[in-house]
Parts: structure tokens; sequence; C-alpha cells
């Protein structure tokens, strides 16, 4: 299996690949494996972060796969992510410079704000105090964006972009850059379809990344939370178009040209969700899938629900 897969065009000539890899929440025994399945079967997109804690192991699986000459670093689109603790100005550069070295690679395609929330720093990555609440930190995520554009200005970085950034925090955004955000990756599926945010991202010549198109199953808190791959509606178009659940959620977003990064650890499901490029879904079952929408948000980053720059307090 080796699936062409189509780019999305970014706003500073670059392409990013429409179906990515994500590489959260897996063992380290599992990346190797995990890396090699999936450049094998076609992946080129990768997606990670310093925060999910593998990013060594992930650079030894990609050079494992240039070394066995079955993909170039040039052919690669390699992401990473600025965690809280990092976000003061004088920090970014030395945290990219050391995602570079743990990736093996002089470059990435592309580095985001993981949030907008900056953390207490020098503390670990997940600071709290004697009672066990999240220490944040008082620093403008508009300095820390000035400090990324340094990054590309040195070429460390082709891109740069947001995560987890709201309306209002976009806006303010834009009006202080000088590189735009390329996107803003944020939790979409059809339970959280995310057409107004996608509109605005839009209007400023940003794409959105989805992160969680399957509605991120396995870390609903419990059952009253809702698992998109499970919806009966989700499940007819399953067998209407012979097609698992994962794959209709998959298409119903890269037919709106929004690119996604799910997570597998099995050969089979990471093959089965770039296989999601292979059919298309009629308008009428688009919409049906749009009609889903309840605002179900899983990733609701409660830690810091308290922090002034608190993304989920807007409508969006």
């Amino acid at each position: 299996m080796n699936i062409k897969i189509p780019t999305v065009p970014l706003n500073n000539g670059y392409e990013m690949p429409i179906m990515g890899f994500g590489t959260y929440s897996a063992t380290p025994e599992e990346f190797t494996r995990m890396i090699s399945d999936a450049i094998n079967a076609g992946y080129r997109h990768i997606d990670g972060a310093m925060f999910y804690g593998n990013e060594v192991d992930v650079g030894n699986g990609i050079r494992q796969k240039i070394e066995e000459k079955i993909v170039t670093r040039e052919e690669l689109f390699l992401v990473s992510k600025l965690w809280p603790t990092f976000m003061s100005p004088h920090l970014v550069e030395p945290t990219l410079r050391q995602t570079l070295k743990d990736l093996q690679t002089d470059y990435l395609d592309l580095y985001l704000i993981h949030w907008p929330t900056a953390l207490e720093e020098n503390m670990g990555l997940i600071p709290k105090d004697k009672d066990g609440n999240l220490i944040f930190k008082n620093v403008d995520f508009v300095n820390t964006w000035k400090a990324l554009e340094n990054c590309v200005s040195q070429g460390l970085v082709r891109s740069i972009g947001i995560s987890n950034f709201n309306s209002q925090q976009i806006n303010r955004l834009m009006k202080h850059c000088t590189i735009k955000p390329v996107t803003n990756q944020i939790e979409v599926h059809a339970y959280l379809n995310q057409k107004k945010l996608i509109e605005l991202c839009r209007q400023h010549d940003m794409i959105v990344t989805s992160y969680g198109p399957l509605g991120r199953p396995g870390f609903q808190k419990d059952a009253s939370e809702p698992v998109l791959i499970l919806d009966p509606k989700v499940i007819e178009l399953s067998e209407k178009y012979g097609r698992t659940p994962a794959q209709i959620v998959l298409r119903y977003l890269t037919m709106q040209n929004i690119p996604v990064i799910p997570k597998s650890s099995t050969k089979a499901r990471i093959e089965e969700n770039l296989a999601s490029l292979e059919f298309d879904l009629t308008p009428p079952d688009m919409a049906a899938l749009d009609s889903l929408d309840c605002g179900y948000r899983n990733n609701k980053w409660e830690w810091a629900i308290n922090h002034p720059e608190y993304p989920f307090s807007l409508p969006y």
C-alpha cells in the first residue's frame, strides 16, 4: 500500500499533506514500528510535540526510514509544538533547537504554539502549586510569536502556526504578526465541526488542521460522553459505503480541505485511515454529518480554565 496523499497549500507557498500521522499517546517501544508502518504506507506528514515525550523515538524511526532509502527528509513534513512552559521569548529558540536535535533534523516544516496559555517555567511541564493548581506565567503570546518569527528567519523552521487559539486570540495575533500563521490546529470532528472558527481562519488565509478527527475515542471521561464512531448515522454511512466508521469521519473532514492527524498504533488501522482518501461522500451525506454537531469538546484543557488566555470560554 502506498497511496499518493493530496496536499493543501499554505499561505507562504509551502504545502501540507492532507493526511498526517499523529504521535500522541503511544509507548516508546511502539514508535519505531509505528513510524515505519506509517511511512511505508505513504504518510509523509508526521505530527508531534515536545510534550508527548517521544521526539527521540520519533526521530529514530524517521532516521531508520531515511537510511533504508524509503523516504528522504525533503519528502517529509515534520511538525512539532512549543509547550506553554517555554513561551517566554528567550526560551523559544533553545526549545526548538532541542526538538531539532531529538528529531535528528536541521529544520522543521511547521512549529506551533501548542496553547495560548503560558505556564510557569523551570518546574516541569505541568507546574503546580502545593494545592495542585497549575501555576500560570504572564507571557503575551504575541511576544512568543515574534520569537517564532525569528526562528523562521534563521532557517530553523519553514512555517509557523498556532494551536487551540480562539477567534479573539487569532484576531489579536493577526494585528501584530509579521509572518502570518499558516494553520490553527484545533479539535475538529463531526460532533464539534467548528464552522465559525474555520471560516474566520480562512478569512485570515490560514488553514485549520484537525486533531482528534475521530472524536478522540478512548479519551472519554465516562459513559455520558458521546463516541463519534459509534454514532448511528456514522454506522449507517459506514454500511452504505462499505467503509469503516473511522474512514467516514476522516473523509468528512478531508473533503472540506481540512488536514487530519489521526493516530493509530496498529498497521491495519494506519493503512485504513489513509484509505479514507479513496472514496467521496455525497453532498447530502456531508450535510447529514454536519448535522451531528453538538458542541462536544473532548479536550477541554480544564487544568487551565482560570487562565486569562483560556481559549474555550468564548463560543469560538
